[in-house]
């Protein structure tokens, strides 16, 4: 009998019944699941295992989920859901900023949340397969002046210097790369990239972006590789 590597999927939330509820939701879909209510322990659990994704609560009783996820995002690269109660556009923003796939405000639909899981779990495994190429026609690698992005080892280099992205990051440069010289609106980048409708006032893109450029070491005001078209979207020229 063939062995099946169960997906395994990070769950942390201080608020008891939600974890407990999150852990039902993904054990009926076949994930093995390690639960914490507190980030240390959780800390702890991602240094032992090879996890494929999290799904972290902002508000913990000792290290909050934001400095969480900044923790995980310094060695790993995993999608990472990101649950709170709050519903300020900043707080979105600043989990984004962190490294963060994806935000859901409490409370929420358990079915909507496993829907999440699976459509990061795809974009994870579909940019980190070595046979990524072969699902579309596209070029498998870009270079544009010191900026080199290759879609089959999912790896990308400025000026020599390897880029730790996250696969949204990675998929958000790949696709204003391949459409060097043309504007892309933010609301078909985030279309493109998330698989979702865009809506009106969504900070989704503008944060990524802004991740993307602090990890280029490009200046906010005037980027040389990601361009600003105000009012249009982004450019790579």
């Amino acid at each position: 009998m063939t062995n099946i590597k169960k997906i395994k999927i990070l769950i942390v939330d201080d608020e008891t019944a939600i974890a407990d509820l999150v852990e039902v939701y993904l054990k009926n879909d076949g994930y093995e699941v390690f639960k914490f209510y507190n980030a240390k322990d959780a800390l702890e659990c991602v240094k032992k295992e090879d996890l494929d994704l999290a799904i972290l609560d902002v508000m913990l009783p000792d290290i909050d989920g934001f400095s969480l996820c900044h923790h995980i995002r310094n060695d790993h690269f995993y999608p990472i859901i990101m649950l709170t109660a709050k519903v300020e556009d900043m707080d979105k923003i600043t989990g984004l900023t962190l490294g963060a796939d994806d935000y859901m405000t409490k409370p929420f639909n358990p079915l909507e949340l496993m829907a999440r899981v699976k459509t990061q779990l795809r974009r994870y495994t579909r940019y980190n397969s070595a046979n990524a190429a072969l699902e579309t026609p596209e070029p498998k690698e870009i270079d544009i002046r010191g900026l080199h992005i290759s879609k089959t080892e999912h790896k990308c280099t400025l000026n020599g210097k390897a880029l730790p992205l996250t696969p949204i990051e990675f998929s958000i440069l790949w696709y204003l790369c391949n459409s060097k010289g043309k504007v892309v609106a933010s609301e078909e980048l985030f279309e493109a990239v998330w698989g979702e409708k865009y809506f009106d006032n969504n900070n989704t893109v503008m944060a990524h972006i802004a991740r993307l450029r602090e990890k280029m070491q490009e200046p906010a005001r005037k980027p040389k590789v990601i361009k600003t078209v105000w009012g249009v979207g982004y450019t790579i020229e």
